[in-house]
């Protein structure tokens, strides 16, 4: 955003078509221009996300779904970021590695988690895993590709210096690779959130999965849109959270 630009202005531009969306579904609603059942008006549904909020249960929804995201996420996030520099820096970690990257980042990853109900059995720990898993795909791929695209002439001026491999990391190739890589954290963590989701979707009994199942099931069309809406809003706030870490850490992108 440029300097000059007056933040309301900014926010109104942001704002506007969501508003004036919700106004239009709001008064089709309540005209009953559309079916109330399975479009009932965002105020009943910001009424049934209060009335679950007072509760307690956005609280216990949402810690569910994130204790087993976080967790997984974050160790799949530093071993993924570990092997891409191995991939980037070696010749021989690359022909190692790489097959067993690319072959898990086009395989579906749904798919994998009969395998680890079958090996580690039922519970959270097949679920942190599979989460963990997405995100070291990620994180690798991302990061062997930073890695392998940083410029030559600065690692050769570098030596020319008389910067070791552990100066060459920390001053040429890691500065050089974050922004790439946290191109890679926000797609990660984005891909990490969605198949924590699914699979509670699929075999949760606590967390927002389970919540927007459990709605469809009983017909709860409100709580049904609470859910996407919490699903959202976390999407968002991810995404969001980690841009301003990366203007913080990386100011030299812009």
């Amino acid at each position: 955003m440029s300097r000059r630009e007056n933040p309301l202005v900014v926010l109104a531009q942001s704002l506007w078509l969501p508003s004036l969306l919700l106004t239009l579904w709001e008064i089709s609603s309540s005209s009953k221009w559309i079916n109330p059942f399975f479009f009932p008006a965002p105020s009943k549904i910001l009424a049934t996300a209060a009335a679950m909020l007072v509760h307690g249960e956005v609280v216990r929804v949402l810690a569910a779904t994130l204790s087993r995201w976080a967790g997984g996420a974050l160790i799949g996030a530093l071993l993924g970021i570990a092997c891409g520099v191995v991939m980037g820096l070696s010749v021989t970690g690359r022909r190692t590695l790489l097959p067993f990257v690319s072959g898990l980042y086009a395989t579906p990853k749904l798919t994998i988690f009969p395998l680890l109900l079958l090996l580690m059995g039922l519970g959270n720990a097949p679920k942190i895993t599979l989460v963990a898993l997405v995100s070291f795909i990620f994180l690798a791929s991302q990061t062997h590709d930073a890695i392998r695209s940083v410029k030559p002439g600065y690692v050769e001026m570098a030596r020319n210096y008389g910067a070791g491999r552990r100066a060459l990391l920390r001053r040429v190739y890691l500065p050089a690779a974050l922004p790439q890589i946290f191109t890679g954290l926000r797609l990660a963590s984005a891909r990490s959130l969605v198949v924590a989701i699914s699979l509670e979707l699929v075999s949760g009994t606590d967390g927002l999965g389970a919540l927007i199942w459990l709605a469809w099931q009983t017909l709860a069309t409100e709580r049904l849109y609470v859910g996407i809406l919490l699903a959202a809003s976390l999407g968002i706030f991810m995404h969001r959270g980690l841009a301003a870490l990366e203007t913080k850490l990386v100011p030299w992108r812009a």
